[in-house]
């Protein structure tokens, strides 16, 4: 069943927060949206017309994507005690260039960002992790585009002491869900190598608040 857009979630949790925030909605056109495979509301891209409190117009056209969660799982040697970031790569429509990013989806339909969070690393690396494992690092979410998305992710991190050759052998692995035009392969790399290939702020980000929350200034002066 196709869902419609305004008995979407995200349609409805951005709506709630503009009103919240005092902005008076006069109207709102959805001009394009894309579903995934059970018909639920992916993104929109939305025309408003709404007026702040202080009398004036918001800038009209948002990218309505919802919440979303990033993971950065970080391996540790457990001889050595080395540090590797298991990333994923992947082609974007920033730039068509191959990307390496950490885990990351988005909510959809629902609200439990932890649950989520966990399915997305099983489904692009291919690791089981519980929801227990996860440390999350943001409680109110960070809007990444503030002038043209609704954008709100929520960001998490997962620490899996392994064996050298168990964390190799994540290493480019072919995951994604094709219905959702996903092509994704596994890349493990150590952390501050794999630093340097994340191009994507949220990541880097991610990568700061990881390692400042665990408290390992030496690899973070190597960033």
């Amino acid at each position: 069943m196709t869902e419609q857009l305004i008995d979407s979630h995200k349609y409805n949790l951005w709506k709630d927060r503009l009103e919240s925030n005092g902005l008076e909605i006069h109207r709102i056109d959805e001009l394009y949206s894309r579903r995934n495979h059970q018909g639920e509301v992916l993104f929109s891209l939305l025309y408003t017309d709404a007026t702040t409190p202080e009398g004036n117009k918001i800038p009209p056209i948002c990218f309505l994507k919802g919440e979303v969660v990033c993971v950065l799982i970080c391996f540790i040697d457990s001889v050595t005690k080395e540090k590797y970031l298991l990333l994923v790569r992947q082609r974007r429509i920033c730039d068509g260039s191959l990307t390496y990013e950490h885990p990351a989806g988005m909510l959809d339909s629902e609200s439990d960002a932890a649950s989520v969070a966990a399915r997305e690393v099983w489904e692009e690396t291919g690791i089981k992790i519980e929801i227990e494992q996860l440390v999350k690092l943001n409680d109110e979410p960070f809007f990444p585009s503030t002038g043209t998305s609704d954008e709100a992710m929520y960001l998490f991190y997962c620490e899996l002491e392994l064996t050298h050759d168990q964390i190799i052998s994540y290493h480019n692995k072919s995951q994604g869900l094709l219905s959702d035009h996903e092509y994704i392969d596994t890349f493990v790399v150590p952390f501050a190598e794999g630093h340097k290939l994340i191009t994507n702020v949220n990541g880097i980000l991610l990568n700061f608040m990881y390692l400042k929350n665990v408290g390992d200034w030496e690899l973070l002066k190597q960033l």
